[in-house]
């Protein structure tokens, strides 16, 4: 292991921390749909999540370059940047974790280290095209090809499924849906634990323990995956909850639509070495597979609340990497200071969370029902609803309509003989 200053050994473990933040908020991707369908039980989803998490670490360094080589100069780069910019990425992920939101860790990272870099050295320092063509056109174009996917992936599915036997077309779809999970977690190791390696080689090459334009060491990668794998065990539950109940109802089909298309834009990407966000991806997927159903809706309240909140990722955590990089220019006072504020911060967090905890014993359990959007109530009011319902409507209806015989009624006076 290279030798490290204190302030490289601080950087390491707050990235580290970022990266273990990153497992737990990003747990919802792989298996909030197997959860909420019942095909796995939830500590064995993300006891599974965790091992192909960091199996998937090792598979490749393209998008740990991106970050470490690609988005901001290296030259002129302070190792007090880095750990401004985690600082950034750190606290949003906490927040959009204690109200449930599936946000971007990746953005969240990127945000902070844009923010920390012009505070520095200025505007110049980013690589605006890099930024362009790898974070932020991948960021818009994610959701839509993941979602598409999905929703003609789910009426595929459904109409290949209509003569199968229900149950057995069910329980395969389920085995289906849980190999596919087991295929977005390791495309999540892939894509997302590299990040925290770029970030920490990044600081190596500012702190000069390595030399520039150099791959992760392996002993960033395994830390990495660790790191990412033991969040992911622990479970984010809350945005699990969201993912899986809060922006539709899934069925087994839709799930494992949901997720194989996801999984497949990640690895794509992952391959090309954009820095995509697996949260995008997911969610996109998640809302196709739920208008891919006949019938199915989306709650639009919900995908509202993520679309904001995915709106402010970048900028949010790179103001707050901008202010932490500025406080850490006053010396190592100044780092100090902002240490104690992310962990003071982060405790508070966690107690506000205790007030309303989410586990793997109530993950499933709906949340109040919202008031159906305009586009829900459009949905259902031009989707005819199954043949079994119509019927028992109808069979309702002509009860109400049809007087019943003098006979049936035993408050009616009997006929005179």
């Amino acid at each position: 292991m290279e030798n490290l200053s204190l302030i490289l050994a601080i950087v390491v473990v707050t990235a580290l921390a970022f990266d273990f933040t990153n497992g737990f908020h990003d747990t919802a991707n792989a298996m909030a749909t197997t959860i909420s369908t019942g095909a796995l039980k939830p500590k064995v989803a993300v006891a599974m999540s965790a091992v192909l998490n960091l199996v998937g670490a090792f598979l490749s360094v393209e998008v740990a370059n991106t970050i470490s080589k690609g988005l901001v100069d290296e030259s002129g780069i302070r190792p007090e940047v880095i750990f401004a910019a985690l600082v950034g990425a750190i606290l949003w992920n906490l927040l959009t974790w204690l109200v449930g939101l599936p946000s971007s860790s990746s953005h969240a990272l990127m945000g902070g280290l844009i923010g920390a870099t012009v505070a520095s050295a200025g505007f110049g320092a980013v690589h605006g095209d890099v930024l362009v063509t790898k974070v932020l056109l991948p960021a818009i174009a994610a959701p839509l090809v993941a979602g598409l996917a999905a929703m003609f992936a789910t009426r595929l599915s459904y109409t290949l499924g209509k003569k199968a036997d229900g149950k057995a077309a069910a329980k395969g779809y389920r085995a289906g849906q849980i190999a596919s999970a087991g295929l977005v977690s390791l495309a999540h190791g892939t894509n997302d634990a590299q990040k925290t390696m770029g970030i920490i080689t990044l600081a190596l090459v500012a702190g000069g323990s390595i030399a520039p334009d150099s791959d992760p060491p392996m002993w960033v990668i395994l830390s990495a995956g660790l790191a990412i794998a033991l969040g992911t065990y622990l479970g984010g539950w809350r945005i699990i909850r969201t993912m899986g109940k809060g922006l539709t109802d899934l069925q087994p089909q839709q799930g494992f639509a949901a997720q194989t298309s996801a999984a497949t834009v990640i690895l794509a990407s992952s391959h090309l070495g954009f820095s995509l966000s697996t949260t995008h991806s997911v969610s996109g997927s998640v809302m196709g597979a739920g208008l891919g159903r006949k019938g199915g809706v989306v709650r639009w309240s919900t995908a509202t609340r993520m679309f904001v909140a995915w709106g402010l990722t970048l900028p949010a955590a790179a103001l707050v990497g901008a202010l932490a990089e500025y406080v850490t220019g006053f010396g190592d006072w100044g780092t100090a200071l902002v240490a104690v504020f992310l962990i003071a911060s982060s405790a508070a967090i966690w107690k506000l969370s205790r007030r309303e905890v989410v586990d793997h014993t109530n993950v499933n359990d709906a949340d109040d029902e919202e008031p159906a959007g305009v586009v829900t109530t459009a949905i259902a009011a031009v989707t005819p609803p199954p043949a079994g319902v119509m019927a028992e409507e109808l069979s309702e209806d002509l009860s109400a309509t049809i007087p019943a015989p003098a006979s049936a009624d035993p408050a009616a006076p009997k006929a005179a003989v």
